[in-house]
């Protein structure tokens, strides 16, 4: 095929043991912790809703590496959300919860970077978020690990420090909706595809970071993701 120009290469998560898994695209749940919902003026187990992220938002972290990400422009308010970052290895339509585990490739430890004083605004004029949520390099993801070592995950905790001090912490078992309820309510909406990754929701603690800090995500389990701001 003759394209007019080359073709940038795909996105991709480095995988532990060796191996980079290409992402699709990148689905995210809000409001999926109910202490976050409420940090965020909201209560109770509202229907699940989803934004998405562009495949080149991803930013790879290495297993033992910290990775610099830039204040972006815009914003005077920039957010970390830590979150559970599930990978699909098979895709589908209508897929029952009780058969979503089966399209789990793996999981990773994820950043939803937030221009929050930007999606505040979106959301006051009734418009879209995606230039709150979907800019360049919102989405750091460490190394994945495949399903068949940590067999699924349920439970364990969930944290982010900023500088040392612990901003976040929860436990995967608090999610409102699990990750197989979540996978198949996106697949009633779409067709999920092989590469696909769902970032699953965040606990409380949210806040804003500026150039300088150093962000330390952990997950129980998986690898830890360290990303400074530039």
């Amino acid at each position: 095929m003759n394209y007019v120009f080359p073709p940038p290469a795909p996105a991709a998560v480095p995988v532990r043991g060796g191996g980079l898994f290409p992402v699709h695209r990148i689905y995210c749940v809000g409001r999926n912790y109910a202490e976050h919902a409420q940090e965020m003026g909201f209560s109770g187990r509202e229907p699940p809703f989803f934004f998405m992220k562009p495949a080149d938002a991803i930013v790879p972290v290495a297993e033992g590496e910290t990775v610099a990400i830039d204040y972006p422009p815009l914003t005077a308010n920039f957010h970390h959300e830590i979150e559970l970052v599930v990978a699909l290895g098979t895709g589908g339509r209508d897929i029952p919860a009780a058969k979503a585990a089966e399209h789990i490739w793996g999981y990773g430890t994820g950043l939803d970077m937030t221009r929050r004083d930007l999606q505040g605004e979106m959301k006051k004029q009734g418009r879209p978020w995606s230039i709150g949520k979907g800019f360049d390099q919102s989405a750091p993801v460490s190394a994945l690990v495949p399903k068949a070592r940590t067999g699924e995950l349920l439970e364990g905790a969930i944290t982010l420090a900023v500088n040392g001090q612990q901003r976040q912490k929860g436990d995967l078992r608090e999610l409102i909706w699990s990750v197989n309820e979540t996978i198949e309510q996106l697949s009633r909406a779409w067709l999920l595809q092989p590469g696909d990754l769902i970032f699953t929701g965040t606990p409380a603690g949210v806040g804003a970071v500026v150039r300088g800090d150093v962000m330390e995500g952990a997950i129980a389990g998986l690898p830890t993701l360290r990303v400074a701001v530039r």
